[in-house]
């Protein structure tokens, strides 16, 4: 069941700025990718979410002594062993 909250009421511009844009190239844009007003609108927010918010949560920042000293000693049981047969330099 919808209630108040689910309701957006949109005032547009009386011309079209950077901030805002006029009821008339809403209609505009909807023509053009045959769609209705509110799809538009729902469209614009969506790349502005993609644009403006973070893709991922923040990490716990920089690992502790501990943490590397774990890490070190996993990498070191699964980095290969042995004589190194040929080595290939990324920047010479």
């Amino acid at each position: 069941m919808k209630t108040a909250n689910d309701n957006l009421l949109v005032k547009f511009r009386s011309k079209d700025t950077q901030f805002g844009v006029t009821r008339t190239t809403v209609k505009a844009i909807a023509k053009e990718l045959d769609v209705n007003e509110t799809q538009v609108i729902h469209m614009a927010l969506s790349k502005f979410a993609t644009d403006v918010l973070p893709a991922y949560a923040p990490d716990d920042g920089p690992l502790t002594a501990k943490q590397v000293l774990a890490l070190r000693k996993d990498a070191a049981k699964r980095l290969p062993k042995g004589k190194v047969l040929l080595r290939d330099k990324l920047f010479a």
